[in-house]
């Protein structure tokens, strides 16, 4: 009888084991495809209303996610997964909704991991299209426009969550640097449908989103670490931000003198997918030696394409990276959306109001400071300065990521990450609206910007 019993014992142990696998698999099929299924639907809405289709992610995730069906919830949600999912998971494994929600918490860290590599990828391929040549034509211009577009909304920003709504200094720093974003992508975007993309005004927003980019990553990756130490002090900040600095200022030199010695390498390569595989290799260097220098790794991530910037493989490496993106990156902005709990701006709630407040506050100063930035710069040519400082508004897929790490480092509470998330939405919207409006009624000369 005992070896009966322990050949049913080991039977049922392996049974067990089966049906575990089951519902792991189960799960990680259900969670993929309601993601891409919400994520290709609200984007494809995106593209024929002629806006960015990463809206459309951050939105899916909002319907599936804590504020909508609750299908896919991050466990620091500490919501309820919904039961007739759980149900239908554990149906079809034979195991109970108990067990598949265990199960469901316990494997959610794959899917983040899956969301985070997409992450990078973006933030390297954001690297990747800098045109450092085309900076240095308007540098003067554009680094006066880009400084004034970082400065003025972290100065406003973070005094006036500190003054007026008594956010903590590390949220309040953090939210005013997610306002230093500006979205290349969409500017130029709208640029060049309209014909203007080589005009003065497209050259010097460009230039200017570049380095705003460089700089609001910098400061993000200064901030975050500043948000995991819990701590502000005077010596670690400047500490971060010298070696921030520093970090990128090797990484724009080696897109100089590294990249023809990483065109070499790869020239002497044969195998498929040589061109993906070895940027990686960067990127994952990269990443690296921006977190053991105790710097984030999105850093490395973003220095890495300005290192390769300089490849005569860049164009082929942004064609590879960009189905990468299209998979990765929209695990991590839906995954975002899942986070968000827009019951925080419902008016009809008393203690809601405050927070509705702080959104159009946000949003206000957000707005205001990026297009003052137009105003500062000088040239001698005539230029439109309302189409500067317009296609500097957008937040879009840089604010997000921006928004998406201070979710991760749990920096902002939920009504001040719903405020940034109307601030980032709302620019993003506004800013193609309004260019498209400024520039049907105009033609802009295309000569290029000069420095001086």
């Amino acid at each position: 009888m005992s070896i009966v019993s322990t050949v049913l014992a080991v039977a049922s142990d392996t049974a067990s084991s089966h049906q575990l696998e089951t519902a792991e698999t189960l799960i990680a099929a259900a969670r993929f495809f309601v993601i891409f299924l919400a994520a290709r639907a609200l984007a494809e809405g995106m593209v024929r209303l002629r806006l960015p289709t990463i809206l459309g992610e951050l939105v899916a995730g909002i319907l599936i996610g804590l504020s909508g069906l609750h299908l896919i919830l991050p466990p620091e949600t500490q919501a309820e997964v919904s039961g007739w999912f759980l149900g239908l998971l554990g149906s079809l494994a034979h195991v109970g909704p108990d067990v598949v929600r265990d199960v469901y918490i316990e494997t959610f860290p794959n899917l983040q991991s899956v969301g985070t590599i997409g992450l990078f990828a973006l933030l390297f391929l954001t690297g990747l299209e800098c045109e450092l040549d085309e900076l240095m034509a308007v540098g003067l211009q554009a680094g006066g426009v880009a400084l004034t577009g970082v400065l003025l909304p972290l100065t406003l920003g973070t005094l006036g969550l500190l003054w007026i709504f008594h956010v903590p200094l590390i949220a309040a720093v953090f939210a005013g640097a997610t306002m230093t974003a500006t979205s290349i992508g969409i500017t130029a975007s709208v640029f060049g449908e309209l014909k203007v993309l080589r005009s003065r005004e497209g050259q010097i927003v460009i230039g200017a989103a570049v380095l705003d980019d460089i700089l609001g990553i910098v400061l993000l990756a200064v901030v975050v670490s500043l948000a995991g130490s819990g701590s502000v002090a005077l010596q670690p900040i400047l500490r971060l931000v010298l070696a921030a600095v520093a970090f990128v200022a090797v990484s724009l030199l080696l897109s100089r003198r590294a990249a023809p010695l990483f065109d070499a390498v790869l020239d002497r390569l044969q195998a498929p997918g040589d061109v993906v595989v070895a940027a990686f290799l960067v990127l994952c260097l990269s990443c690296f030696s921006a977190q053991a220098v105790g710097l984030e790794a999105a850093l490395g991530a973003f220095a890495a394409g300005l290192i390769l910037s300089g490849s005569r493989h860049a164009h082929a490496m942004e064609e590879a990276i960009k189905p990468l993106v299209a998979l990765f990156a929209t695990v991590f902005f839906v995954v975002i959306g899942t986070t968000m709990d827009l019951s925080v701006l419902n008016p009809l709630v008393p203690e809601n109001r405050q927070g509705l407040v702080l959104a159009v506050f946000l949003l206000s100063v957000a707005s205001i400071t990026k297009l003052a930035a137009g105003w500062t710069y000088r040239m001698a040519e005539p230029t439109n300065r309302l189409v500067v400082g317009l296609g500097m508004l957008p937040r879009g897929e840089v604010g997000l990521i921006f928004l998406g790490l201070g979710a991760q480092a749990g920096v902002l509470d939920p009504s001040l990450e719903a405020g940034v998330l109307v601030m980032v939405i709302g620019t993003t919207f506004l800013a193609p609206v309004l260019l498209r409006l400024v520039l049907s009624r105009q033609s802009l000369p295309s000569a290029p910007a000069t420095a001086g």
